[in-house]
């Protein structure tokens, strides 16, 4: 019994080690995986491209001016700073 487990065993690892080698010898090219995904990245970036509407335009007061608009963004830009640089275990309201 011992001598047939053996030869089962053997029989085994040598068609694992044929079919190995058929495995890393494959006649057949590969496809470039770069290739593919320049591929699917061109096809997604058309598929954006194709469905994309033109963002609607924010609607601005034409009589604000240049200055007014920058000290605006500054007071948000500001506004946000404080906001991140308040500690979690402070609290405004006490």
């Amino acid at each position: 019994m011992r001598r047939f487990v053996t030869w089962i065993g053997c029989l085994l690892g040598a068609l694992w080690i044929f079919r190995w080698f058929r495995r890393g010898s494959s006649p057949e090219p590969t496809a470039d995986p770069a290739e593919e995904l320049r591929r699917k990245l061109d096809e997604s970036r058309a598929d954006e491209q194709a469905s994309a509407e033109p963002p609607a335009a924010e609607p601005e007061a034409p009589e604000a001016g240049l200055d007014e608009r920058r000290r605006a963004v500054h007071d948000r830009g500001r506004a946000a700073i404080d906001d991140m640089r308040a500690r979690p275990g402070d609290s405004e309201d006490s």
